[in-house]
């Protein structure tokens, strides 16, 4: 029997089809929240590896937790990648987010397994970073004002009006800070000095990292925020300085959560194996991101701090990770402090 030119041309197609190279197709929408650069050097990367179109959205932790809640019954977002690991934990205490154990988990840090041990294997850690503040060194200079070395320092009346913070309520970092403070002091000392730290503030922003930008641009004299913030402003040129506090302090483990119900899953997971992996960890450093990489073969930025020589607290992630303590702190902060005249 004779091939039939319609079974050759089939033939044809189909061993086009085989040799031609192999690209996954698909879409995942991600939350993201780190730095803008780290989103965007993250998102161009996995689409020219993957050939999976991303949409990503950048948004602070304490945002992008909200979206979750609010979106619960009808997820939009695929996977949340970065921001502090308080309000993933919250979420994942909620179900908001669903148990995943990546291909590199064994491969991680004991901060970064643990997060994922305390969420019940609903989050992972993928970097960690201490929380202090930093100082703009000539505009403290040109004032008249010594520069700060402790939290004690930041309620010093003459700093009135040098002082930038996030609000807690929106970001991660902020309520970070919040949590450390009730760590250190106790809760009701440390509202006391929350309040006398208030009457500093010039402004509560919406982002963590918000605080240490104004006072690189000198906006503002002081910005409190995590540690690895600060350095990326020294690594631009700008005259600030970071400051690990003498009392000690807490800290963030950056994390990642694949959302309940997600529309892409399988991408999802993609997505989640890939931001483990040692050679895509290293690559923070391109986007000027300074936290401690969460996989142990991953290549630590130049400059970012080096916790050995940090005072840091025993940060209870499970306790102050919770929904119950989350919701407590944020009502007293609300009632106690953002109502507090200046």
């Amino acid at each position: 029997m004779k091939n039939s030119p319609y079974l050759l041309s089939v033939t044809l197609a189909t061993l086009a089809v085989l040799s031609a190279p192999v690209m996954a197709k698909g879409k995942l929408n991600v939350l993201c929240s780190t730095d803008t650069d780290w989103c965007s050097l993250m998102e161009t990367t996995f689409e020219k590896e993957t050939g999976i179109k991303v949409s990503l959205i950048r948004k602070s932790s304490g945002e992008s937790y909200a979206q979750l809640r609010a979106e619960a019954k009808n997820p939009k977002i695929d996977i949340w990648w970065g921001g502090t690991g308080d309000p993933h934990l919250q979420a994942a205490a909620e179900e908001l987010t669903q148990v995943y154990k990546p291909k590199a988990l064994s491969e991680l840090r004991d901060w970064a397994q643990n997060q994922a041990k305390v969420s019940g294997y609903r989050t992972v850690g993928i970097y960690a970073g201490a929380l202090g503040f930093g100082y703009n060194e000539k505009l403290l200079s040109a004032k008249g004002l010594a520069a700060p070395k402790c939290w004690k320092d930041l309620a010093d009346p003459k700093y009135k009006g040098e002082v930038q913070v996030a609000n807690p309520n929106s970001s991660g970092t902020s309520y970070t800070a919040l949590a450390t403070f009730v760590q250190m002091m106790g809760e009701d000392q440390a509202f006391d000095f929350l309040s006398k730290l208030h009457k500093n503030i010039n402004q509560y922003t919406k982002s963590g990292s918000a605080p240490i930008k104004a006072a690189a641009n000198g906006e503002t004299a002081i910005g409190i925020t995590f540690i690895h913030d600060i350095v990326k402003q020294v690594k631009k040129g700008y005259p600030v300085k970071a400051v690990a506090p003498c009392e000690g302090t807490g800290y963030e483990v950056g994390s990642m959560s694949i959302v309940k119900g997600a529309r892409h899953l399988k991408e999802a997971k993609m997505w989640a194996d890939f931001a483990l992996r040692p050679d895509i960890q290293t690559m923070a450093a391109q986007a000027k991101a300074f936290q401690v990489p969460s996989n142990k073969s991953a290549t630590t930025p130049e400059g970012a701090p080096d916790f050995s020589k940090i005072k840091l607290i025993d940060y209870d992630f499970a306790k102050y990770g919770s929904a119950a303590t989350r919701k407590h702190l944020l009502q007293r902060w609300d009632a106690d402090i953002k109502s507090l005249p200046r």
